[in-house]
């Protein structure tokens, strides 16, 4: 019934800040960007890898979710890498601080945690 995940969407505090992070440091490649005036919101699609797609909106005053204590809802969002320790030195050389890295004791793999401006837990996994 279901083919793949389409997007993703995420609301920011700071649409310029956010966007940064986004393309600056985690590397997200822009498709489109626009003002919805109506709105008077930003909204910019992102690119992972050519195959998924992040939806960035800012909208004014929007209420704070909590990630910690974790809240019920969506918990992460998490992307899969070929190297978890090359990929978290790249991040703490732009700036965003990443967790130790661990090893799921389930597949054996490495993931670590980082968050974006807002405070939403992102992950990367060893794929």
């Amino acid at each position: 019934m279901f083919n793949r995940i389409h997007h993703i969407a995420i609301i920011c505090s700071n649409y310029e800040r956010s966007k940064d992070f986004y393309v600056n440091k985690l590397g997200f490649t822009v498709l489109a960007e626009v003002f919805r005036e109506e709105r008077k919101s930003w909204k910019l699609d992102l690119a992972v890898d050519g195959v998924y797609q992040i939806e960035l909106f800012s909208f004014e005053n929007p209420p704070e979710r909590p990630s910690r204590p974790e809240a019920q809802g969506l918990r992460h969002l998490a992307f899969a890498v070929d190297d978890v320790e090359k990929v978290a030195g790249v991040l703490n050389e732009r700036g965003v601080v990443t967790e130790p890295i661990r090893i799921d004791e389930f597949t054996g793999k490495k993931f670590t945690f980082f968050a974006d401006p807002d405070g939403l837990p992102l992950e990367i996994y060893e794929s």
